[in-house]
């Protein structure tokens, strides 16, 4: 069990920890520094008005390249997130519902989802890779009665509980995430 604790901790907290760097690099998402026109200086000033409202610091604010509408938050911690809007939001909807679109990532980064969804990730991930392989030794010892370390029914039997369980273990993590999706909902419409 703590194996498998460091093992399903280790790897979404790392993912954490890189989550604004694979982001950026994944999306070409370009941070605003200094604001070169009208829509990036609204855009930091959106931004700015409802994380001072939200109680959490400046996130950084980026435009990645994309047709279609689109909006992601992401960051280890409240006060050290990305806010990150497409090109085809910008130029699709209206700034009131780009205001809205904002104010639900700021809630994201409000209601700490990013760290939340890591724990239950976490915790999920433990879960899985322990009870595969409790199912894995009881195939192996049990089921087909080998006495001479693991073998491998203990191996194959771990990567299908693995995978079985973890698209199981998904319908879990769904759940959680739907919930912070209505919270950031709620808490969009209160900060635009």
């Amino acid at each position: 069990l703590v194996y498998c604790a460091l093992f399903g901790f280790g790897g979404s907290f790392i993912s954490l920890l890189l989550s604004k760097k694979i982001a950026k690099m994944g999306t070409r998402a370009q941070v605003i520094e200094q604001p070169r026109n009208s829509t990036e200086r609204w855009l930091m000033d959106t931004v700015a008005r409802q994380a001072q409202a939200a109680g959490i610091g400046m996130p950084e604010v980026a435009i990645f390249p994309a047709a279609e509408p689109n909006a992601f938050a992401t960051g280890a911690s409240r006060n050290k997130a990305l806010v990150a809007v497409s090109t085809g939001l910008l130029e699709n909807m209206t700034p009131d519902e780009v205001e809205a679109v904002l104010g639900h990532e700021i809630g994201h980064v409000a209601n700490g989802d990013m760290i939340t969804l890591t724990l239950i990730q976490g915790v999920v991930n433990t879960f899985v890779m322990f009870f595969a392989r409790v199912i894995g030794w009881f195939v192996d010892r049990v089921l087909l009665k080998n006495e001479r370390g693991l073998g491998i029914g203990y191996m194959i039997t771990t990567i299908v509980a693995e995978l079985v369980l973890g698209i199981l273990a998904s319908a879990i993590v769904m759940w959680f995430s739907r919930r912070r999706e209505f919270r950031a909902d709620a808490a969009g419409a209160q900060l635009a």
